[in-house]
């Protein structure tokens, strides 16, 4: 189950104050000294998290956090971080001790929790230090008393994980459900520059398992062998993904009647907000030169000279805008607070969770500022958008014109 990605996997976060013992908390769930663990206040600085299995519950990552009564400059830092954490986890664990109580951070921290529709629990650790070591709660928040450190209390703590963690944290399938069993799916993947050595990179992975649990047949091919795999079937295929890049080149050799749509525009759907991002394209049209666009990547990479990110994607607006445009980027784990611009352009989001890329397009719909992907801005640029869509036929989703 290591081999889980961490975006597919249950997130828990632990928040509590300074020395209350989250870290040690993950200790115990974890049976390893993978948090620091020390006397002084404020010792774990960043989020930290750990990839393991809980027996009922299956593969998680553990995420401890800065102290929420952190203090200083730095300690708001930490705290800011504290908060990012919530927009990526499932299920939130607020740790305290019967010294320290339920008060007025545990209540913000709840709130916020609450405000998410996340489940809680309130972990009253370091219990055998007190005759009675149960805080007062608020009504409806399970409490469970344990000590971390003497490992009392953890297989309680574990039922309630079991009981508490939503059932899905994922839409259920990527493609599966857009092709009847034992059809046949045609997997256009390059091997490019850009493809990391001796891998797959993890849509293709994660789209070929999903195909193969739907007992589908899946043909995985390089764009210049298009017309010679085509030639090699007794009937098309059901349905045929290509890398987004290759959008054009595909198009021009696949028979109109044979459905497309790209390994991208998949996880706009089994990731965030499909119909959202399809929204988006009208404000493409609508740039002008100066306007301001926001691109943000879900991972860090080593850009190439015809980075899509960097490269590919802001030349096409600027033609589009027919001038230049203020681009601003954020990668991996960060996206700003506030979204001040004209244009969010999100990546494929393959190494985020659902739950973190929700959370983002809800930021850009609270600021009004609209949205796309990749995916769907490469089909609309290479005037196909309209026939990528056409395998979601039960999605509603707004009209295309390219005018």
């Amino acid at each position: 189950m290591e081999s889980t990605p961490r975006a597919n996997r249950l997130q828990i976060g632990i928040f509590g104050r300074r020395n209350v013992g989250k870290s040690s908390l993950i200790n115990a769930l974890t049976g390893q000294d993978v948090a620091l663990v020390s006397d002084r206040p404020g010792t774990t600085t960043d989020p930290v998290s750990k990839a393991m299995e809980i027996p009922l519950l299956g593969p998680v990552v553990l995420v401890d956090t800065a102290g929420l009564d952190d203090e200083g400059e730095l300690g708001e830092l930490r705290v800011g971080r504290t908060e990012k954490v919530l927009s990526r986890i499932h299920l939130a664990l607020i740790v305290t001790d019967p010294h320290v109580g339920f008060g007025t951070w545990e209540e913000e921290i709840l709130a916020q929790v609450q405000k998410r529709n996340l489940p809680v629990l309130l972990v009253v650790n370091k219990g055998d230090l007190a005759d009675d070591p149960l805080p007062e709660a608020p009504e409806g928040v399970d409490v469970v008393a344990l000590s971390a450190l003497r490992g009392e209390g953890i297989p309680a703590l574990i039922e309630l994980l079991v009981e508490k963690a939503p059932r899905e944290i994922e839409p259920p399938t990527i493609a599966g459900d857009l092709v009847a069993e034992a059809g046949h799916v045609l997997l256009v993947m390059p091997q490019d520059g850009e493809a990391p050595k001796g891998r797959l990179i993890l849509p293709q992975v994660q789209t070929i398992r999903d195909l193969l649990d739907h007992r589908v047949v899946v043909t995985c091919i390089q764009p210049g062998e298009l017309e010679e795999a085509l030639a090699l079937f007794r009937e098309p295929p059901s349905l045929v993904i290509v890398d987004s890049h290759f959008f054009g080149e595909v198009a021009k050799v696949l028979p109109r009647e044979v459905p497309l749509t790209s390994f991208s525009i998949l996880f706009a759907r089994f990731k965030g907000n499909l119909e959202q991002l399809v929204a988006g394209i009208e404000a493409v049209k609508r740039l002008r030169p100066g306007d301001r666009v926001l691109i943000a990547e879900g991972c860090t990479h080593h850009a190439q000279a015809d980075d899509i990110g960097r490269v590919k994607i802001p030349g096409l607006l600027e033609k589009q805008a027919r001038g230049k445009l203020d681009f601003t980027w954020y990668a991996g784990s960060g996206f700003p607070k506030k979204v001040d611009a004209e244009l969010v352009v999100f990546c494929g989001s393959c190494m985020l969770g659902r739950n973190q890329v929700l959370a983002r397009l809800a930021q850009a719909e609270e600021a009004g500022v609209p949205a796309v992907n990749y995916g769907v801005l490469l089909a609309y640029f290479s005037g196909i958008l309209e026939r990528a869509l056409e395998p979601f036929t039960q999605l509603t989703l707004p009209g295309i014109d390219r005018s």
